[in-house]
């Protein structure tokens, strides 16, 4: 089972949508969000272990964990792949826009999601593909 996990900055909701919607695909993908799993205000400390030890996904507005080296450490050490949806202003993207970042990309990120992990992807709003960070 390939486990993408939705982070908090993004809506649970969209999380189940994706869950529902992949379903009947058959191709062993399950959504779930860390906010419904975890709890909210969960630390990355907490969670990042159990979504490594699931050999699972994150995808994130928060380009920080990145940036901050503990935070990146973490995602590495616990051999976790993420995909960075960078936001066009600091208030992030809106629901809609947000839904439709994911759906265009949605293809590439299960294909991205089979690879070796750790693995760090970005794209902004007008690229196209992901880049590797």
């Amino acid at each position: 089972m390939n486990r993408i996990y939705i982070d908090e900055n993004i809506s649970p909701h969209l999380a189940s949508g994706l869950h529902i919607l992949e379903r009947p695909n058959g191709d062993a993908f399950e959504v779930l969000s860390i906010e419904s799993v975890f709890g909210r205000g969960a630390l990355d400390e907490y969670w990042l272990p159990r979504i490594g030890q699931e050999n699972g996904v994150v995808i994130t507005q928060d380009l920080n964990i990145h940036r901050t080296r503990r935070q990146r450490e973490l995602f590495e050490e616990h051999h976790v792949g993420v995909f960075f949806l960078s936001p066009p202003s600091k208030t992030g993207y809106q629901y809609w826009e947000m839904v439709e970042q994911i759906i265009k990309r949605w293809r590439k990120i299960k294909k991205l999601s089979k690879g070796n992990r750790p693995f760090a992807y970005r794209c902004t709003q007008r690229s196209t593909d992901f880049e590797r960070l």
